[in-house]
């Protein structure tokens, strides 16, 4: 529920803020780093355009089409990306694309894309490296906590590929640099994500880490991740000190990285240091006023590591460090190993540079985040002359400013957890009172039927009964077919019983088949393909694969259309194709061309259910054979996973393209917007009510029929699909009851609500919906005014009858006889909507 997740954000962002406001009290504002590390995450201007293109360069290029300036994510300007100019050897490293971000940011992910130009580009880097650059003439390579160096990039030229900065970086320059292996063209797009980096540290000086034995285990306390020069010692650079992690209380386990024990610290034992101490220089972008120092340190006496005994501080002001420091001994502790920060007042000293020596209090020393740790509570500069008057009215307002943030959230998530609950019990009363309504209705008209000898039925109701304003469909009733009927519509039944000798024991006599007789294929993306006629399925089942095999590597992959819990859709090019269409089936497509097709695949883990489901679907889709519906052209069976190939329409789904598109009228002359004409969407709908003529008289029921359910091709042509719930694009259109599956049920009939009853007349109510979409050029949800809770409702008002229910408004360009068609869709009595061929002899009519 995208609610409760907008919620739960408000209320993690609270808890960061007040996390924050308490140290501000304080004057520290080293745990800002930790808030910075979970939400630092904001795009800083390739795909909008803030980063300007005089700001983007590159090694090289293809051409001008191709040059720095193109390489922005999620755009297609030029000719779709960056694309170096390919020279040299294997692995190339030479080439990069460079951002200039005009000032130092901290950069916590970045992302990367190909060039897909609209179906005619597929290039793209497999592998990448990072380099970085703080002043723009050190360069850097950015490592993994591992240390490994090249980056995992895409795997096709249109999905984005994000990838965590594990460790981030500080940078003002960033080259994206691909690994070239010249078996394949690269093309990039990328972006960066982070903030500003306001901290103003640009390096600290320290010892190297060092290596401990411990039980015989070695403990590597070194710096892992520092970007600076490092012989005997670290300089200019920034690591570990300065990622803004906390250590474990153990320091011989890491926190959630997959590395060596003792990386969450950076330790050093008294053993090396004569004078007793740990010399750390921490240099800064300006002089800056500074209160208060936090230091993280390990305190597990027990293997002879405790906090430091004694700090004692240098200042440099200007270009000379000031002769009298300042000194602090924090109280020692033997009791508790926890690890913990020691605070440290730096008194307001004036500073572009800070030295502090760490004492050792027992054999090793650990620390742990000491770079953010020097906490600046007004940075002030005026002129040359740095004054060191404390100004600290900014800080009151900053604390302030939090105060009431903090008061207005928790205000609003009590009033948000409030309406919820009140929600709620109002649903459930609600709830209470429709079933008492429906419970009364329903026994009220209750019915016992008896069979005559002419097995034809007989009703024992009162008078009471048959006036309910409940009205049950009798399985003898004209909304289902009997078998024989049935079966000589099917394309393979179509012969007579005594030519086939498969249907002999249909008898006239036998009493029709009811509700509880359809067959519910599960499909592999989580839906119903279709409600199928138990006999039927049973026919069916006993009939061979009328498909042939395809050769699986004649499929290129295109992108993924969906996925559900037993399998996923795939869009693919297939080659080859034409070899596989029946004679009867038109198909505009050039010889030797490669065809777009919807692949569906089932998982090789799905259940025997879920593999029996998917060969009766097969077996249905087979013998569906009408110019409105989706075909099955050929299946992949030898081996697992087991595919079918079904048609796929070049121009996506119906829901997809009328969003890209506009009435006729002012709108879309002021726009320039590609248009549909009314003429176009009547021709649209009248295939629609063809393809689902086709299917009921077959007694076939789609259950999901929606825009997103529809495929547009060439000329307007529409072809009724099913892959719509397996798509995250529609995930909002379907609502999960409590106990039951995802519905779509602002599609559905109140009867397949309320009483879980799908049959073409419930087709008939969804054909109105999807008309209702049409009109209104997908721009809306349906019931868009009302939440879910309150279209569930709106159904038991349909069955109340009491003339309070809600239908869907007029559409603007809505002809009244085409509305008028629609209300007849939404009526309440089954018996009362049209049949799916008078629909479609009603569009005809009606044609403009």
């Amino acid at each position: 529920n995208i609610l409760v997740h907008k919620k739960i954000k408000v209320f993690v962002l609270c808890l960061d803020f007040i996390y924050i406001y308490i140290y501000a009290k304080k004057g520290i504002k080293a745990l800002l780093f930790f808030f910075l590390t979970g939400v630092c995450r904001s795009p800083l201007g390739m795909s909008r355009g803030q980063i300007l293109d005089e700001d983007i360069s590159a090694s090289s290029q293809w051409s001008d089409s191709t040059a720095a300036k193109y390489g922005r994510l999620d755009c297609e300007e030029g000719d779709g990306a960056w694309c170096p100019e390919i020279a040299g050897e294997p692995d190339n490293m030479n080439e990069f694309l460079q951002i200039d971000l005009r000032s130092l940011h901290f950069i916590t992910l970045v992302g990367t894309q190909g060039r897909h130009a609209g179906g005619i580009g597929n290039e793209f880097a497999q592998t990448y490296k990072i380099k970085y650059s703080r002043d723009g003439s050190r360069w850097i390579s950015w490592r993994n906590r591992q240390g490994k160096e090249v980056i995992e990039g895409n795997r096709n030229a249109y999905d984005i590929v994000l990838k965590d900065m594990e460790p981030p970086i500080i940078a003002r320059f960033v080259r994206f640099m691909p690994v070239i292996d010249h078996s394949m063209n690269v093309c990039m797009r990328v972006e960066l994500y982070g903030c500003e980096w306001l901290d103003g540290l640009v390096s600290y000086n320290s010892p190297l880490g060092q290596q401990m034995t411990l039980s015989g285990q070695h403990i590597y306390l070194n710096d892992s991740v520092y970007d600076g020069a490092m012989s005997y010692s670290m300089t200019e650079g920034l690591g570990q000190l300065t990622d803004g992690m906390c250590g474990l209380d153990d320091f011989t386990h890491s926190h959630v990285y997959n590395v060596w024990p003792g990386y969450d610290y950076v330790g050093w034992t008294n053993e090396s240091f004569l004078n007793g101490y740990v010399e750390i220089m921490f240099e800064f972008d300006r002089t800056r006023n500074f209160t208060t120092m936090k230091v993280h340190c390990n305190n597990m006496f027990s293997h002879r590591v405790k906090t430091f005994q004694k700090v004692v501080c240098y200042f440099r002001s200007e270009l000379d460090w000031e002769a009298t420091p300042i000194s602090f001994s924090p109280v020692m502790d033997d009791v508790n190993p926890s690890a913990r920060f020691v605070t440290v007042s730096l008194y307001n000293h004036m500073a572009s540079a800070i030295k502090c020596q760490y004492y050792f209090s027992d054999i090793w020393m650990i620390q742990r985040r000491c770079p953010n740790c020097f906490i600046m509570a007004q940075s002030s500069y005026n002129g040359d002359d740095p004054t060191h008057k404390v100004d600290d009215s900014n800080t009151r307002i900053l604390i302030g400013c939090l105060v009431a943030i903090i008061f207005i959230l928790v205000v609003i998530i009590v009033i948000i957890l409030w309406r919820q609950v009140w929600q709620k019990m109002l649903e459930k009363v609600s709830r209470r009172m429709l079933d008492d309504e429906l419970t009364a209705s329903l026994s009220i008209q209750s019915e016992t039927f008896t069979y005559n000898n002419n097995n034809s039925p007989s009703s024992v109701s009162s008078e009471q009964e048959s006036n309910s304003t409940y009205e049950r469909i009798f399985p003898l009733g004209p909304d289902y077919q009997e078998p024989s009927r049935l079966v000589r519509k099917l394309p393979e039944f179509s012969q007579t019983s005594e030519d086939t000798g498969e249907i002999q024991n249909v008898q006239e006599g036998v009493p029709h088949y009811a509700e509880a007789d359809i067959v519910n294929l599960q499909g592999v993306t989580g839906g119903n393909t279709y409600a199928v006629p138990a006999l039927t399925m049973d026919l069916l089942s006993g009939k061979d694969v009328a498909v042939d095999e395809f050769p699986r590597k004649l499929l290129t992959f295109k992108e993924k259309l969906g996925e559900g819990q037993f399998g996923e859709v795939h869009l693919c090019e297939a080659e080859g194709m034409q070899d596989f269409m029946d004679e009867d089936f038109s198909f505009d497509v050039i010889e030797n061309q490669t065809v777009l097709v919807a692949v569906k695949m089932l998982r090789a883990d799905a259940n025997k259910n879920a593999r029996n489901d998917f060969l009766k679907e097969i077996k249905i889709m087979s013998r569906l054979k009408d110019p409105n519906i989706i075909r099955l052209l050929a299946v992949c069976m030898s081996s697992d996973p087991l595919c079918m190939i079904t048609e796929y329409m070049e121009n996506g789904d119906l829901n997809q393209f009328l969003s890209r598109h506009e009435p006729e009228g002012m709108i879309a002359l002021l726009s320039n917007a590609p248009i549909v004409s009314y003429s176009n969407l009547h021709h649209m709908a009248s295939q629609i009510a063809s393809g689902m003529k086709y299917l009921s008289s077959l007694n076939f029921v789609h259950r999901d029929l929606a825009t997103r359910n529809c495929l547009v091709g060439k000329n307007y042509t529409i072809k009724i699909a099913d892959f719509g719930m397996s798509r995250n694009l529609y995930s909002g259109d379907y609502y999960r009851i409590q106990g039951r599956a995802v519905l779509p049920i602002r599609w559905m009939s109140w009867e397949s609500i309320l009483l879980g009853k799908f049959t073409t007349s419930s087709d008939v109510w969804a054909f109105g919906v999807t008309l209702w979409e049409m009109l209104t050029f997908c721009k809306e949800q349906p019931y868009s005014q009302l939440s879910d809770e309150q279209v569930i409702e709106n159904t038991g008002e349909f069955f109340r009858d009491q003339r309070r229910q809600i239908y869907l408004p007029q559409p603007p360009m809505c002809p009244d006889p085409i509305y008028k068609l629609m209300l007849s869709c939404w009526n309440r009595n089954t018996k009362e909507r049209p049949s799916f061929q008078e629909i479609h002899h009603t569009l005809l009519d009606c044609k403009p």
